[in-house]
């Protein structure tokens, strides 16, 4: 099949066929004589797998690992499991970390319905979103307001 035929089948743009051929994640097609790409029924099967393991959270690289071992005939059982447990729990981080925003918005929303703007007089910050514990010392950065979640990473 040609490519628009792999798009359709996949449920891909052929751009991306494209793309996962230059990462490798796609074997590279055969061409025909005219120089058309040329798609067995094993490239559907593969798109389809990438686009499930996507959906998983998993990246480009870590699904092209998965490959690459079921390649060489090698089980991807365990490896694709660690792959998902620390997608997990960089998951419950982010998760913890957006709780932690929500509260400070609530407290921040709070304490804003209290506020009288009168009291509102200098003209660098907002009282409403100055911390009230520090009602005119330093600078929030947005991590500090927003509960920004940390990048780190698990080891299993």
């Amino acid at each position: 099949m040609r490519i628009g035929e792999l798009a359709t089948s996949a449920g891909v743009p052929t751009k991306t066929i494209r793309y996962y051929e230059d990462i490798g994640v796609l074997p590279s097609a055969e061409r025909s004589p005219n120089g058309y790409r040329i798609y067995g029924d094993e490239a559907v099967d593969r798109l389809r797998f990438i686009r499930d393991a996507q959906a998983t959270g998993l990246t480009l690289n870590e699904i092209a690992s998965v490959l690459e071992l079921r390649g060489r005939g090698e089980s991807t059982c365990k490896h694709v499991l660690h792959l998902l447990e620390r997608h997990l729990d960089e998951l419950e981080d982010r998760i913890a970390a957006l709780e932690k925003t929500r509260r400070d918005l609530i407290a921040i929303t709070e304490r804003a319905r209290s506020l009288d703007p009168s009291d509102c007089t200098d003209p660098n910050r907002c009282q409403t979103i100055a911390r009230a514990d520090t009602p005119h010392q330093g600078h929030n950065t947005a991590a500090e307001l927003h509960g920004a979640p940390s990048r780190r990473h698990h080891q299993h």
